[in-house]
């Protein structure tokens, strides 16, 4: 019998399905804080404290007002003229009993200019809503965290994203599967050659894996060709041979093997990004003293240049095929002990790199990143102070693109707001958010000629139109939306499983579209 599921992995047992117990514990050992609370702001920690984010601060100074109620679930008519922040931690608390969530009772703004050690526990800091110069404050005082600055105006959402270097290991991409097919290994050559198909019987012929079919017809065409298809014309000769030797038409195994002749295709075994990541003075130069991710990648780098002879380590996955129990297990041993061989020569050199001390980085770890070599990926991130500097870049997507009008009127917004002390409210705003408009392309270095072209389109008039009308006033529904992407992006960042966008994300829920940017 096998033993008792803990109330705990019953509980999050789906979510472990999606980033397992090492994800989870990140989630578990993380610190989120909340500058400023607002509907998107609460929907953004709910859906943290959920899947059960250990710790979460919110901060904010200001009362609830009946406005706060009509667009925040997590406020009630009871808690009017109370502390926000208590108000809002208190039922976000209810939530999970697994999350503490806390409060502070203090202006986020005299926090930031005047306090600023109050971030140091915090291992991600979420702002919504905040006046650009707080925000480009703090970000420069805590490049160390990952920070994500959100927006939020009627039907519009945005957010941008800031943190150290973010280094990936387990990306989870969709049918991953790597056979090395068109450069099988030895062992893997042995066993495909170990059958003879014209020899098998019916039952036998229709459950051989669709790996050793592909391999053997392969053969065939070398033995006939003098080499391995590799053009298109190639690989369609290829398949009339393998539909040849079906011996009914609706052998799965046959079609299975037509279905991947494609793979054959694939020539370069190292995606180009892993070869850059290769070649990264981190990796190129690490040491004993460097981050865990830069020796794993140097240790794979050289089992490469060398054990491997330019392959990467064999996952040792076997995806489910059209086979009986003894062929698969026997398929399946190749592929496993490969692996195994080329994981026991990366721990080698982990073990090399680490000067024999076997404690730094566990076995587990290698084996992870050993499984997922093939698509590792680390993102640099820009400091937000740095987003929009490429003038050129901004004036096509402003071209060709309606929402990056969007994140510009949000910065002119965030100009209107430092001269006037409110964001724009009403249709009366109109002309004082057009003139920051202007302002800030040329701010950006964009020419004046070209700044005029671009405030006298039809999109820019609309998008400035419709960004008063909002009145500066959250949608319940686009909150919620923004609240479930926003907490997916930190999830992502937490754990470090699955790739976050880069730098910006806005959602237009008027068309129901979002872009990403790299401004």
């Amino acid at each position: 019998m096998s033993p008792p599921i803990d109330l705990k992995t019953q509980k999050y047992d789906r979510q472990l399905r999606l980033w397992a117990t090492t994800g989870q514990q990140a989630l578990e050992e993380a610190h989120v804080c909340l500058l400023n609370i607002t509907s998107t702001g609460c929907e953004i920690i709910k859906n943290l404290i959920l899947p059960g984010v250990g710790n979460i601060t919110v901060i904010d100074d200001s009362k609830v007002t009946g406005q706060d109620i009509q667009n925040n679930f997590f406020l009630d008519p009871e808690s009017i003229g109370c502390s926000k922040a208590k108000s809002a931690a208190e039922l976000l608390q209810e939530l999970n009993e697994d999350a503490k969530v806390t409060f502070i009772e203090k202006d986020p703004l005299d926090l930031i200019q005047n306090d600023p050690k109050v971030f140091e526990p915090f291992t991600m800091i979420i702002i919504v809503n905040m006046p650009e110069e707080a925000v480009l404050t703090l970000a420069s005082l805590c490049q160390d965290k990952a920070m994500i600055v959100v927006k939020s105006n009627g039907f519009i959402g945005a957010f941008s994203i800031q943190a150290p270097e973010h280094t990936i290991i387990e990306s989870h991409p969709e049918n991953a599967m790597d056979l090395r097919l068109s450069c099988p290994f030895r062992e893997l050559s042995e066993y495909a050659s170990s059958f003879d198909l014209d020899a098998l019987d019916q039952t036998d012929h229709s459950h051989v894996p669709f790996v050793v079919i592909i391999l053997k017809y392969v053969e065939a065409y070398k033995a006939k060709h003098g080499q391995a298809p590799r053009s298109y014309e190639e690989r369609k000769e290829l398949i009339d041979m393998i539909k040849s030797g079906m011996r009914a038409a609706d052998e799965e195994n046959f079609q299975e093997a037509l279905s991947h002749v494609w793979r054959l295709s694939s020539t370069d075994h190292i995606p180009s990004e892993v070869r850059q990541t290769f070649n990264d003075p981190s990796c190129v130069n690490a040491d004993a003293n460097s981050p865990y991710f830069w020796i794993l990648a140097k240790a794979v780098r050289d089992f490469v240049e060398n054990e491997g002879e330019g392959q990467l380590p064999l996952s040792g996955k076997l995806p489910d095929m059209k086979s009986d129990t003894v062929k698969y297990i026997g398929l399946q041993r190749v592929y496993r002990q490969k692996a195994l061989s080329d994981l026991n020569a990366v721990k080698k050199r982990v073990n090399d790199i680490l000067d024999g001390d076997e404690t730094v980085i566990s076995d587990e770890v290698i084996e992870t990143f050993c499984k997922n070599a093939g698509h590792i990926k680390v993102i640099q991130y820009r400091l937000i102070s740095s987003h929009y500097k490429q003038a050129d870049k901004i004036v096509q997507w402003m071209k060709n693109e309606e929402n990056i009008h969007y994140c510009i009127v949000f910065k002119a917004a965030d100009r209107f707001q430092k001269i006037y002390h409110r964001y724009p409210s009403s249709v009366e705003d109109y002309d004082a958010l057009k003139e920051q408009t202007v302002v800030f392309l040329e701010s950006i270095d964009i020419p004046f000629e070209q700044v005029q072209e671009l405030m006298e389109s039809e999109i820019m008039d609309k998008t400035l139109q419709n960004f008063v009308r909002f009145e500066n006033k959250e949608a319940a529904n686009i909150a919620a939306l923004l609240g479930g992407v926003v907490a997916q992006e930190a999830i992502k960042l937490i754990t470090h499983q699955y790739i976050p966008i880069n730098n910006t994300c806005i959602f237009n829920g008027i068309t129901s579209t979002s872009n990403v940017f790299e401004l």
